[in-house]
């Protein structure tokens, strides 16, 4: 016990040290990458068309804007993990090889591939709250809506796919992207920093995103030495068990599965329980 709170802590030191670096360099990097951003969504308002045929929103990049704003989001999303509109310019720009294995892995999984076809979205327009708040503690559908009011988030912040250069893999991210709160829902996580981190390590086991990577590796910045112990110790190794083991997260229609148990769908998909509870805290926690 004394040599993991030494580590913890040792960890915790070497990590703020590595971020006050970063302070440096952040301001640039930021406005460099911004600037590729606005000048896109500039020129797209010159046109009748938001976008060039791909799908709406898309924003062609080059192999050089795509590295600006991969480095100027990975450190605005660094000091700030609650950045969303950050963390989803860094998971655009970086995740083209993921994506394509992950698109594999839904079109050879029955439900995965009915997914592809039918291209659903989960948003409050598409849910059904009223259905999902009737059903019994327990069911999936009524322990996501509990998820969505304990930690007071939406479906609808999760931002639209801009730069992934095709229409086939940018569902596939905008579909990893609106199943992140059910995943915080099937793992027991709350969307403070520990449980973030926590599903980060998860997902970086399961989907290979340099993103969710990177979040798994630098998200215990922000961690104090009590949560870096647990996160070591108990909830870091459960996660990257369950991530590497359990069925695609993306190849589960979940619109279909709102009236099933959470306990029959976690067995389904090969989690298991968190090893320990996390209550739902402001998010300024750490």
């Amino acid at each position: 016990m004394v040599c993991a709170c030494a580590l913890a802590l040792t960890m915790s030191l070497l990590l703020g040290r590595l971020s006050q670096w970063v302070n440096h360099r952040q301001c640039f990097l930021i406005s460099r990458a911004l600037r590729v951003q606005q000048l896109h969504s500039s020129s797209a308002g010159l046109t009748d068309s938001s976008y060039d045929g791909l799908y709406p929103g898309h924003i062609q990049t080059t192999p050089i804007q795509k590295a600006l704003l991969a480095v100027g989001s990975g450190v605005a999303a660094l000091q700030n993990p609650y950045r969303h509109d950050m963390v989803a310019v860094l998971g655009e720009t970086t995740g083209h090889l993921a994506l394509i294995k992950l698109r594999d892995r839904m079109r050879n999984d029955p439900e995965g591939y009915t997914i592809l076809t039918e291209r659903p979205r989960i948003r409050l327009s598409t849910l059904d709250l009223n259905n999902m708040a009737s059903l019994p503690d327990g069911s999936f559908g009524r322990e996501y809506l509990r998820f969505l009011e304990d930690n007071r988030v939406t479906p609808d912040s999760r931002a639209d796919v801009k730069f992934v250069d095709d229409e086939e893999l940018a569902y596939v991210m905008q579909r990893y992207r609106e199943v992140h709160d059910l995943l915080h829902t099937l793992l027991g996580m709350p969307t403070n920093m520990l449980g973030e981190v926590a599903v980060k390590w998860f997902e970086a086991a399961q989907t290979g995103l340099p993103m969710c990577a990177l979040g798994a590796v630098l998200g215990p910045l922000r961690l104090n030495a009590s949560r870096l112990q647990s996160l070591f110790t108990s909830l870091g190794p459960w996660a990257l068990q369950n991530g590497r083991r359990s069925r695609c997260i993306l190849s589960i229609f979940y619109e279909r599965r709102w009236e099933q148990s959470l306990e029959d769908l976690r067995q389904e998909l090969n989690i298991e329980p968190p090893p320990v509870t996390l209550r739902a805290t402001n998010k300024s926690s750490t």
